[in-house]
């Protein structure tokens, strides 16, 4: 019996020294295996690699002249608004900080790279007259081109450089917006422009594909915009929103250039941008302009308007409606058709339906609605207290109903359409609907167009004879070896 009990041992040992290795190098074979397979590219990685290949020659010639539209028409923003208290207020918080590299627009002075952004941003935004984009998610590619300017300034780029960092910012910006709606979870549409502004200023600054990938980390670390700031009564903050964030966004281009990482994977980490944020989401960056798709900057809008984007159409019904009516006491209802995103961004809340402030009314549908048809127009006088207070307004706020229509919601966001019916008490029914204006994607303003909107958005500001000796730079932008002749050009 001993001897059969030592021979079983010996057996079963036997065989277990017969299985480790072949088991052993499948387990080497597997691990071997694991590491030559390519390790899938975060987004951020993707996006760092697009703006680090794509160059100046990638650009078509009609996406360089839809570049230098975009970028007037922001400059025209700018400049009209530079007298205004708001943006007074912050271009002097950016003056307390003594010398620098980047010029506030309108002046000689300079300040940080990251506070000239900031407050050129401000006055950009001002009156909300600046482009958009309507994808998944409306935002203002415009926004960026600040962070933009005043990295490429202090950097001592040229206008060719300036023109692909826009048409990039532009680019990253829309395609996100393109991919969730981010506002229905309760977060803002300037945390797409962090990742945005970061890589077309890092590209200005010559930052490394790492260095890149490190912004993108860096600007969307500590800095996101929480969608309160579009919510209920509005406050200053909705039209410094964006501007915070290229302000952000520059800060992290200095930080990685420093050489300090940031937290990632930003977007697919454990408690990333995906968790925290968006859900998941791809970008397919071989799609992206210069390569097989074309540039986004071809389908944004240049707005006629002082007013949200999706309230452009309805201001052109609404004023034609306006111009058909004799007497507005006569009005028995006004019932605005619009889309769902039309609603819900615009007409969702008690606020838009009685606005106490500018940056309420100019977001608001039913107001909007009510003083095109009284003026005709929306300008900055608009948004008065005379005008928020307006008797004949109130009336006719508590007759208007907003009703959301499939069909027009079908339409978007190839289209902005609004549709404006008034009953008057004898019973005539007025009707009008606009689809689409002149500027919007697929209709771009031609140059006149763009230099006619420009006029009006610097009248008072500058003259005309002003305005007509930049035009002859910005439209020349691409030949100017760098930016002194372009900011000379903007002394108000």
């Amino acid at each position: 019996m001993p001897y059969m009990i030592d021979r079983r041992r010996l057996l079963g040992a036997m065989t277990c020294l017969a299985l480790m290795p072949a088991f052993s190098f499948a387990e080497d074979k597997k691990t071997a295996a694991d590491s030559t397979q390519p390790t899938a590219r975060t987004i951020a990685e993707q996006l760092a690699d697009y703006v680090a290949t794509t160059q100046y020659s990638n650009l078509a010639a009609d996406i360089v002249e839809r570049v230098k539209a975009h970028f007037i028409d922001a400059m025209g923003c700018a400049i009209g608004a530079l007298n205004q208290p708001q943006v007074q207020k912050v271009r002097n918080v950016a003056l307390a900080v003594p010398g620098g590299v980047s010029t506030l627009i309108g002046t000689t002075h300079k300040t940080s790279m990251d506070l000239a952004s900031f407050a050129n941003g401000a006055a950009v935004r001002y009156f909300d007259l600046n482009d958009s984009y309507t994808g998944k998610e409306v935002g203002h590619p415009s926004d960026n081109i600040t962070p933009c300017l005043a990295v490429a300034e202090a950097e001592k780029r040229s206008g060719q450089d300036l023109i692909l960092a826009i048409a990039l910012a532009y680019e990253i910006d829309c395609r996100l917006l393109d991919t969730v709606q981010i506002s229905a979870r309760g977060w803002d549409h300037p945390n797409f422009s962090l990742p945005a502004a970061a890589l077309a200023a890092g590209k200005l600054m010559n930052l490394s594909y790492q260095q890149l990938t490190e912004a993108v980390n860096l600007s969307l670390a500590g800095h996101l915009a929480m969608n309160q700031t579009r919510l209920q009564v509005l406050s200053n903050w909705k039209g410094l929103a964006d501007a915070e964030a290229g302000r952000n966004a520059v800060f992290a281009d200095q930080l990685a250039r420093a050489g300090l990482t940031g937290p990632g994977p930003a977007f697919e980490g454990n408690a990333g941008f995906f968790k925290q944020v968006s859900g998941p989401f791809t970008l397919d960056t071989e799609q992206f302009g210069g390569r097989a798709g074309s540039f986004k900057i071809a389908e944004c809008q240049i707005k006629p308007y002082p007013a949200q984007a999706l309230l452009q159409t309805a201001i052109a019904a609404a004023a034609k409606v306006g111009k058909a009516i004799e007497d507005t006491w006569a009005v028995k209802s006004i019932v605005v058709a619009t889309s769902h995103v039309g609603h819900q961004y615009a007409a969702e809340s008690p606020e838009k339906f009685a606005p106490k402030t500018r940056e309420t009314a100019d977001h608001s549908l039913p107001y909007i609605v009510v003083r095109a048809m009284l003026d005709q127009q929306i300008n900055d006088a608009s948004y008065s207290d005379a005008a928020l207070q307006d008797p004949r307004l109130i009336a006719l706020l508590k007759k208007l109903t907003v009703e959301e229509d499939e069909a027009l919601t079908k339409m978007t966001p190839q289209r902005l359409p609004n549709r404006v019916t008034v009953t008057l008490e004898d019973g005539r029914v007025i009707t009008e609907q606009v689809d689409d204006l002149p500027g919007f994607g697929g209709k771009p303003l031609t140059r006149e167009g763009t230099e006619e909107k420009f006029l009006r958005s610097v009248n008072g500001v500058w003259s005309e004879k002003q305005a007509r000796a930049f035009f002859d730079v910005a439209w020349r932008l691409e030949q100017q070896h760098d930016l002194k002749s372009l900011f000379k050009h903007m002394l108000a």
